[in-house]
């Protein structure tokens, strides 16, 4: 473990020097491993930079912003079909739905009215709201992916109406005090870095001014440390493994924030959004999801690794960095990832005989033809599960389960037909002859859709 610390320490110690950063912390959390964490470089205030330094983190706010929303429908405060006009008193667009603005489909215009990032004013919540009058739509509905900061500050002022305080408040009893996230506040506090453009043909860094968003806060007004940006990375890759109880959230919950909505660019898929979620997929069915952040003086990436072999329990990093213009620095959380899983794998789980499948699906178990392809159907930790014959190695299966006052009826959980019901017909012996999954017939030999076995026919 030392040699894959020494690692990732120098992938840090690279990009610190090659990108020309003033001071770049990193950190990277897994349940079945310490804490890593690496800060290079200096403050440039005289405060000592360590895993307690604390960076802006810009747009990864929108992440704690999403789960807020999340928590209101949960609680059932609101539906994600709502428009937010009908929570919010609006001079204009109140017909947007939730769903369209958490997800950047709504066609809501970047930024607030005015000219924000020429004065670095930002509006209040009054303000931010009037001015809703002169703001356009600069898409339809739907349409396509349009990043807006103005819609996510919406989102936070939905929030702290529907929860009766600040969105700084609700973010801090709700999330940043269940998940231990100690080091993260709306306010830079006294172990902040100075933040700074890089000339970019000389050594020079000038400082960036300070700056308060105000009303679009909830949208990039948060500050916070490389630890705790490395443990909400993993509390978004795997709420259960950090969050148990649900206290924050449901993992079924981020389940739904992670499910792609969009995609960044219409013809290279390699970025999707989610609810508030960026998703970057790895290949090998493995998916990195969380953030980036950029604000004057800053740049961040915060992301938790989903799937794959290697891949331990609540695994996420984060990389922040006091310059405005290190995009080296994007890439950096998903190789540091990436890094880990391959040289420090996760650690191998050994099968164990378990108990039989109940004695009524034990002579459904097998293979079964539907619409001329082959399933296996099969009963494994407890559950009835089938996958394709010919799936690939690593393709989850679909997951059952059954419906109490149905007996023979079951409920696609995951997988393959999400949703929809399976449903067994057994004979007069009850041996199970048929079943319907998803209303397509499926039979132990193959057949034509008319019922015609094509291999008894000759």
């Amino acid at each position: 473990m030392i040699e894959v610390n020494e690692r990732l320490d120098r992938m840090v110690h690279r990009v610190q020097a090659d990108a020309r950063v003033p001071a770049l912390a990193a950190a990277l959390h897994r349940a079945d491993r310490p804490l890593w964490s690496c800060a290079v470089g200096d403050t440039g205030n005289g405060t000592p930079l360590d895993a307690d330094t604390v960076f802006r983190i810009g747009s990864v706010t929108k992440t704690f912003t999403a789960v807020l929303v999340l928590q209101c429908r949960d609680d059932g405060l609101l539906d994600l079909d709502d428009p937010i006009g009908r929570h919010l008193d609006l001079p204009g667009h109140g017909e947007l739905p939730v769903r369209r603005l958490l997800s950047h489909t709504s066609g809501l215009q970047r930024e607030p009215h005015g000219d924000v990032w020429d004065s670095l004013r930002a509006p209040d919540a009054d303000q931010l709201l009037a001015d809703l009058a002169r703001v356009e739509r600069v898409l339809p509905p739907a349409r396509r992916y349009h990043y807006s900061n103005l819609g996510m500050a919406l989102l936070g002022a939905l929030v702290g109406r529907l929860r009766g305080g600040t969105w700084a408040e609700v973010l801090t009893d709700r999330v940043l005090r269940p998940l231990g996230l100690t080091g993260t506040a709306a306010r830079p506090g006294e172990r902040a870095a100075t933040g700074f453009l890089v000339d970019a043909y000389s050594d020079e860094a000038h400082p960036e001014p300070p700056t308060d968003f105000g009303a679009v806060g909830p949208a990039a007004q948060l500050w916070s440390t490389a630890p705790d940006m490395a443990r909400w990375a993993a509390f978004l890759a795997d709420p259960a493994g950090l969050d148990p109880a649900g206290a924050v959230l449901a993992p079924a919950t981020v389940d739904e924030m992670r499910w792609p909505l969009t995609v960044t660019d219409e013809t290279a898929w390699g970025t999707g959004f989610g609810l508030g979620l960026i998703l970057v997929p790895q290949g090998a069915r493995v998916t990195h999801v969380g953030h980036d952040g950029a604000m004057p003086g800053f740049l961040a990436a915060v992301y938790g690794r989903r799937g794959g072999d290697g891949t331990a329990g609540a695994m996420g990093a984060a990389v922040l960095a006091s310059s405005g213009t290190a995009a080296e620095i994007f890439d950096l959380p998903h190789r540091l990832l990436a890094a880990a899983a391959e040289h420090d794998p996760a650690e191998i789980t050994p099968w164990r005989p378990g108990p039989p499948a109940p004695e009524q699906l034990r002579g459904m178990l097998g293979r079964w033809w539907g619409e001329g392809f082959e399933y296996v159907f099969s009963w494994h930790d407890g559950t009835l599960r089938a996958r394709g014959a010919d799936d690939p190695v690593g393709k989850p299966p679909a997951v059952f389960a059954p419906l109490p006052e149905r007996p023979d009826v079951f409920r696609t959980v995951s997988g393959r037909e999400v949703g929809e019901l399976l449903r067994l017909t057994r004979d007069e012996r009850g041996v199970v002859v048929r079943m319907h999954w998803a209303t397509y017939r499926f039979t132990r030999a193959q057949e034509t859709f008319d019922g015609y076995d094509f291999r008894a026919g000759g």
